[in-house]
């Protein structure tokens, strides 16, 4: 694999999973961060709509920890699939959604950082994906798992990346209609 291939994201060989951005769990978490991981992710979802990048979200416990908020729940394509593992490799039908579209690079956000993120992302590194972790979109309760977490995923080989990042990486180029709908989201 090329040192492109790894760090550079392909919109037709990209897509974006949300992992367990819940009501009940959203409750627990710090409320400017938890405003910051939303608005991020509700850009990634805008952008993945509008370039034709498959998206999907998890959700851990449903009866438990509840749905997907419904700001973001409403930009889905797809049903949330629920599952009671951590990793979301090992919830049901997952794996099937992943690998239906053959894209080999996963956009990943969402929480717990160092729980159901953090093992979701080596699972799919094991399984071959190319990870790459927006550290503005995912979160923890408390920042120093999310600290541990991101240190341990940049030791597995996870690409740790921004939403502007992921953003601009995935539209290349300036002047676009796309360019000019998209780019507006982070202004």
């Amino acid at each position: 694999m090329t040192l492109l291939e790894r760090f550079f994201l392909e919109r037709e060989n990209a897509q974006l999973v949300v992992v367990d951005v819940q009501e009940k769990l959203c409750r627990a978490m710090d409320e400017k961060v938890l405003a910051k991981l939303t608005s991020n992710i509700s850009i990634l979802l805008d952008a993945a709509a509008e370039l034709g990048i498959p998206a999907l979200a998890t959700e851990q416990y449903v009866k438990g920890l509840g749905e997907t908020l419904p700001v973001l729940k409403e930009k889905l394509q797809a049903p949330s699939l629920e599952k009671m593992t951590f990793s979301c490799c090992g919830g049901e039908g997952f794996m099937e959604a992943l690998e239906k579209n053959g894209r080999r690079q996963v956009i990943l956000v969402g929480m717990e950082t160092h729980v159901c993120v953090l093992q979701t992302a080596l699972e799919l590194l094991s399984r071959g994906y190319v990870v790459h972790l927006v550290c503005d979109a995912a979160m923890s309760r408390r920042k120093q798992n999310w600290e541990i977490a991101i240190k341990t995923m940049t030791a597995a080989g996870v690409v740790m990346t921004s939403t502007e990042s992921v953003l601009f990486q995935l539209l290349r180029l300036a002047g676009t209609e796309e360019f000019k709908k998209l780019s507006k989201l982070v202004r």
